[in-house]
């Protein structure tokens, strides 16, 4: 079979396969953007007069809006700033020769696989409940004034709880490129008399900057979308302390039955999106040209 004819089939394979993946994002992105120019109120059914970009104003200019997206770059800056220092310091811990190393990775990396829902409330509850948590019986046992986290510092608990989860997606990363380092470049530098800092600085970070970057860009994507733990934890209080973009479209939608301008929402929340991850991409583009 010639290639020509071999690529043709290929195509004709996996059209089935691309066809239902382009379904799958089209539909629902059509039917929001539709109904983003719709004045369609759940609690007025049939009544759903065209709007034009009503909506869209509607949405930006609401009091909630700019507290929405500040508090959205700081959730996102918060996690990407401890998951990466974290994750590249326990990659390097990792990667050192220890007793039950499986044991210990596979013990790391478990967080990740646990349900967003399941981990807040495992937080909320067992950990930083002011009165039977584990944080608060520490504080009061060693004479301290329990911290009534989510009453008092909300969005930096969010913040842990977040990191909590993505740290170890962030170290198997890491850990992964730093064991695809040679080695003998170490070892040659050690000889030379370079201190372990100088090792790091000047080897294994230049190493790791690719892995750190595709972090980056991975875990941005996803924490833009970040809801589980703030509807669990806080429900985007105290008032908007802990309401992201994410959360003010399900308020819209949902609580205040405005589908119209929950869906506009859903359109300014996807061109965001993707502005960053155009920014996030060219960001890595340039680290693999270099």
């Amino acid at each position: 079979m010639s290639t020509k004819a071999s690529r043709s089939a290929a195509k004709v394979m996996i059209s089935p396969a691309v066809l239902l993946l382009l379904g799958w994002m089209l539909v629902p992105l059509c039917l929001t953007l539709y109904f983003s120019f719709l004045r369609y109120n759940l609690l007025q059914i049939g009544d759903t007069p065209f709007a034009g970009w009503e909506n869209y104003y509607w949405f930006i200019t609401d009091p909630s809006f700019k507290a929405a997206i500040k508090n959205t770059l700081v959730l996102v800056g918060g996690v990407l700033a401890i998951t990466t220092v974290g994750g590249l310091f326990a990659a390097i811990l990792l990667d050192r020769p220890m007793f039950g190393t499986g044991i210990i990775r596979i013990m790391v990396i478990a967080p990740f696989f646990v349900m967003p829902t399941v981990s807040a409330l495992v937080w909320k509850n067992m950990f930083m409940n002011p009165v039977n948590g584990i944080f608060g019986r520490v504080a009061t046992s060693l004479g301290f004034q329990p911290v009534d986290f989510f009453g008092q510092i909300p969005m930096a608990s969010i913040i842990m709880i977040v990191s909590w989860t993505w740290l170890p997606f962030a170290t198997l990363i890491l850990l992964t490129a730093l064991q695809s380092l040679d080695q003998e470049q170490l070892e040659a530098a050690e000889m030379d008399g370079a201190g372990w800092w100088n090792r790091f600085w000047f080897i294994m970070l230049p190493h790791l900057a690719r892995a750190i970057t595709v972090v980056i860009l991975i875990q941005t994507i996803f924490l833009l979308s970040i809801f589980a733990e703030i509807l669990v934890t806080t429900n985007g209080g105290p008032g908007t302390a802990t309401t992201n973009l994410t959360y003010l479209i399900y308020v819209s939608s949902l609580l205040q039955f405005d589908v119209g301008m929950g869906s506009a929402g859903g359109v300014i929340a996807i061109i965001l999106a993707n502005i960053v991850a155009i920014f996030l991409m060219r960001m890595i583009g340039r680290n693999l040209d270099a």
